[in-house]
């Protein structure tokens, strides 16, 4: 799998996890704001907020990758993403920058389809490190 160099993605971080997002998927990034509970949902689900006068479900990155809760600081941020016109928000812990891969590679094959029910769309290579692209799809179905 590989992408062309004008492809865009966001950088951000849950934890110790970078990870990124394509540009597409993005709706707009927003400031922490006060979650409004939703009694008995799955622990990733955060609660919902009114943004510009839509409600708008958050869940937790950190919780959607298998990594504990940790308090919010200056820099968590909730993407807002758009699937089938519905507004969902992820919160994560900061987002780096915008920026562009020369190459994505496949996901770790089949010992991947097992684990994390396909939440990574590929690896991407940046010098030395290596970066998660996560699969909008695969988030919002795990």
């Amino acid at each position: 799998m590989a992408t062309a160099k004008s492809e865009q993605f966001v950088e951000l971080t849950a934890g110790s996890e970078t990870c990124a997002l394509s540009i597409k998927d993005i709706h707009e990034i927003i400031r922490m704001q006060d979650i409004t509970d939703i009694p008995f949902s799955k622990p990733a689900v955060k609660g919902i907020i009114n943004h510009r006068g839509r409600v708008v479900p958050v869940m937790s990155l950190r919780n959607l990758l298998g990594l504990p809760d940790e308090s919010y600081t200056k820099t968590t941020r909730i993407i807002i993403v758009s699937r089938n016109e519905e507004l969902i928000g992820f919160i994560v812990d900061k987002v780096s920058h915008m920026t562009a891969y020369d190459k994505i590679h496949s996901p770790l094959g089949a010992a991947y389809e097992d684990s994390r029910d396909g939440v990574f769309l590929g690896i991407a290579s940046k010098g030395e490190r290596l970066i998660g692209i996560l699969k909008l799809e695969g988030l919002l179905d795990s």
